[in-house]
């Protein structure tokens, strides 16, 4: 791949003058910024923190109140500091980025050719993970995401993220055929298929212990393009990011969604044990209930 081509895609510059230079901050200022900016949001979203508090509460009833508090700060520091993250991660250059993002994939799976799908679920190096794996590989993508509330926000969002390569950014709430044809012919998906979405095309599986209502959509894009799945865990470092490749899931999907669901539970819940403050349990995750539970928020 020449890396200048990837960097400067026709008619996609890496931004306006002000947000390149902004870009060009060290990394230890955006991580004190972001850090202030989690502080105030953990201050300000009482119902976000409410949520928070209530999702560590059910998920590690084991831990200490003091433990749990500090997940709960460690959660609103991490969105802070992510949040700011996406200024340098969008319009630095493609060398600032490939030094701050480290690539762990001892399988090389992300060389698969062919339809993949990329399990990527929302820790708190989501959009470095995009970020650095379409900067680095070459290839079609496509991503499904949640349409941002403010118009300015989506679009600089959709710029940020269509940076590289030429991606299919794909709103949830859009018919799916366009995802399935670009797997068809070959695209890589990489699915965000950990929040709770309501009951519809979802089962009730157990996640850290307590059911919840868990999108089938891995299983299904896998089994409709024949593809593979391979996890992206892309963590906060000191350094910048993480991000982490697995190898293939062998026997994925099963043809059973319940067994997939629970299955893609368990590897979401080994990875966000290693660092639980980097989760965004922001979300009600735990919104839907079967049928006669009372809610949990």
């Amino acid at each position: 791949m020449n890396p200048d081509r990837a960097s400067h895609p026709p008619g996609r510059p890496p931004g306006p003058l002000w947000l390149r230079l902004l870009a060009r901050l060290p990394l230890p200022l955006w991580r004190l910024l972001g850090a202030l900016l989690g502080a105030l949001l953990y201050l300000l979203a009482r119902r976000r923190r409410h949520i928070a508090r209530r999702n560590l509460e059910l998920c590690f009833p084991e831990a200490t109140p003091a433990q749990r508090q500090l997940w709960l700060r460690q959660t609103f520091r991490h969105f802070g500091q992510s949040a700011l993250d996406r200024v340098w991660l969008w319009h630095a250059s493609p060398a600032c980025i490939r030094q701050r993002v480290q690539l762990v994939d001892p399988a090389q799976a992300l060389q698969l050719r062919g339809p993949v799908v990329f399990f990527a679920p929302h820790l708190s190096g989501l959009d470095a993970c995009w970020t650095r794996i379409t900067l680095e590989v070459e290839r079609p993508w496509i991503t499904v995401y949640s349409p941002q509330k403010r118009p300015w926000m989506e679009r600089w969002v959709n710029q940020g993220r269509a940076r590289f390569g030429a991606p299919l950014l794909h709103s949830r709430r859009e018919n799916i055929r366009p995802v399935l044809r670009g797997l068809h012919q070959g695209a890589a998906l990489m699915l965000l298929p950990d929040m709770d979405l309501g009951p519809q095309n979802a089962v009730f599986v157990p996640f850290f212990g307590v059911p919840a209502a868990t999108v089938t959509a891995l299983s299904r894009y896998a089994s409709a393009a024949q593809a593979p799945v391979v996890s992206l865990f892309c963590r906060m470092t000191a350094s910048g990011y993480c991000l982490e490749v697995s190898p293939p899931w062998p026997d994925f999907p099963s043809g059973d969604d319940s067994a997939d669901a629970q299955r893609m539970n368990a590897a979401l819940e080994q990875a966000v044990r290693i660092s639980p403050g980097q989760y965004h349990w922001l979300h009600r995750r735990f919104k839907s209930r079967p049928e006669g539970e009372q809610g949990l928020y």
